[in-house]
């Protein structure tokens, strides 16, 4: 396959130009470093903001991050919730860039792995979210949306951020297909957040 240079790749080959980020997210300061390669080197997007505001913890003890990026989601939901976090990305550059934030926000993980989907995920979890990356296209947006049946627990949920442009409304259907219910938690700015139950 030829390399675009795109985050959704395994880009440990290009230049670094890393850099840190100081925010407040969910009321808690984090700090993460960033590279290039990775998405959303320069700042949490907005997107990630909207789902981390519209996560609902229901009882969740332990949670899987697909396409974890430098760790903004998994990392900040894990320490708000004191949840069990594993995080998985195709990116070997952001991995071990979520390694180093999670010791950087004293987070500790159960797991941060390279994976492609779920091709590395063995266990089951009570929730799983997921900021999909777009420009990897609509097989692997919806792949992340199928696969994230059979690794979630009984009443465990899948929560995602998607824009409208980019394709949420085919991502709701795809949720209603594989769950049989999808809402529409947030619309903020064209991100809507969707959210499943596994019944």
């Amino acid at each position: 396959m030829v390399k675009t240079n795109m985050y959704y790749e395994d880009n440990r080959d290009l230049a670094h130009d890393i850099q840190e980020i100081k925010v407040q997210l969910l009321g808690i300061p984090m700090k993460f470093l960033t590279d290039s390669g990775v998405f959303s080197k320069n700042g949490i997007d907005y997107g990630s903001r909207v789902l981390l505001e519209n996560f609902e913890q229901e009882g969740a003890k332990t949670l899987l991050d697909v396409g974890c990026g430098y760790g903004t989601l998994g990392l900040t939901l894990a320490k708000k919730y004191d949840l069990a976090v594993t995080m998985v990305d195709v990116n070997s550059r952001a991995l071990d860039l979520c390694r180093q934030n999670a010791d950087r926000n004293a987070v500790s993980t159960d797991e941060i792995k390279i994976s492609d989907l779920y091709d590395a995920v063995s266990g089951k979890y009570d929730a799983i979210i997921s900021n999909p990356p777009i420009r990897a296209g609509k097989s692997v947006v919806h792949g992340i949306l199928e696969g994230s049946f059979e690794h979630l627990n009984d009443e465990g949920t899948l929560t995602i951020v998607i824009q409208k442009k980019q394709g949420a409304p085919s991502a709701q259907k795809k949720m209603e297909e594989v769950f049989g219910n999808c809402t529409v938690v947030a619309k903020d700015k064209g991100y809507f957040i969707l959210r499943s139950y596994k019944k």
